[in-house]
């Protein structure tokens, strides 16, 4: 089980030595992925622990809060990613205007040689760190030869011609393109949440339609999307609706899900969902009467039911 540190008082006197990754890891993608593996990997041929560390709130919400991005994976559900990579340990900085005011040299002693033992460490070429961003890699690497750590210095990995990064799966999920954000993730975008407890949340999921609560994260674009929802290890093939549901006068935005292969499945006011986008089937529409929209709902979800019947793996409930 992957220990989880939140702050360096928290970390066991001789924890180390230890491998380490430092960033936000918002979204845990294909290149996060790839250096995780690498410390977990080396870790494991020097007998130390593997470690990630990691920061909240995201240092731009502190920062420039006004312009912070919405986030493809709030706290827990990144813990969750980065405790799945094999890691020993994620160490949860809060960054505050102590930390934020932090010199890379202090930050170098107190955390990683101090507190952490730090070994080894693995970066992508554009990790910077310490007050105003002020050590790069380079400067990394000259603190390891003082301090006795090395550098590994990761190349950006490539999807389909397309570099990953946080910042531009979060442009392809705001513009609602799931796909290319499902290549760059290596999973499919997906928010975590409750069921919206204003509509009789029992002791059963008793109707094949379920309302989410409010979210923080980043959300897709408003439009339909085949979807699966996830409850515990069960999975369900689904058609969503994200936006203001514009056919109905003052109706607000929701979150909605239609469950395909309904069962009725326990839940409760607290159950964590897991919902999926799988691809955009288009945008939401205002219609002249409900009976026009019920037919579309009905191509909807045939349209739905076809990309399952072509990728029948996905209506196999989680292993």
């Amino acid at each position: 089980m992957t220990a989880i540190y939140r702050g360096i008082a928290e970390v066991p006197a001789g924890f180390g030595p230890s491998i380490a990754a430092i960033g936000n890891f918002d979204g845990v993608h294909r290149g996060h992925q790839r250096i995780l593996g690498a410390v977990v990997a080396e870790a494991r041929h020097r007998g130390m622990r593997a470690l990630a560390v990691t920061f909240d709130p995201h240092p731009e919400e502190f920062l420039r809060p006004a312009s912070a991005p919405g986030l493809l994976t709030p706290m827990e559900h990144r813990l969750c990613l980065l405790a799945a990579a094999g890691l020993d340990a994620i160490l949860v900085l809060r960054f505050d205007e102590s930390l934020a005011r932090l010199s890379a040299r202090e930050f170098v002693q107190r955390v990683l040689v101090h507190a952490l033992e730090v070994r080894g460490l693995h970066e992508g070429g554009n990790f910077r760190c310490g007050y105003k961003a002020e050590a790069g890699v380079q400067e990394l690497a000259a603190f390891g030869v003082e301090f006795g750590f090395g550098i590994t210095v990761h190349a950006p990995v490539h999807v389909h011609g397309l570099e990953v990064s946080s910042s531009a799966i979060r442009a392809l999920v705001a513009a609602g393109d799931v796909k290319r954000a499902r290549w760059m993730l290596g999973r499919p975008f997906s928010v975590q949440s409750t069921q919206k407890r204003d509509r009789g949340v029992g002791a059963k999921l008793l109707v094949p339609t379920i309302n989410f609560a409010e979210y923080d994260g980043l959300l897709p674009a408003h439009g339909i999307y085949v979807t699966r929802l996830g409850i515990g290890v069960r999975c369900f093939p689904a058609v969503s609706s994200l936006g203001i549901r514009p056919t109905f006068a003052d109706a607000g935005f929701a979150l909605e899900t239609h469950i395909l292969d309904f069962e009725p499945v326990e839940i409760d006011a607290t159950t964590l969902l897991e919902l999926e986008f799988l691809y955009r089937l288009r945008d939401e529409e205002k219609y002249p009467t409900i009976e026009l929209l019920k037919a579309q709902i009905r191509r909807d979800v045939a349209n739905a039911n076809r990309f399952f019947r072509i990728h029948s793996s996905l209506r196999k409930d989680r292993p």
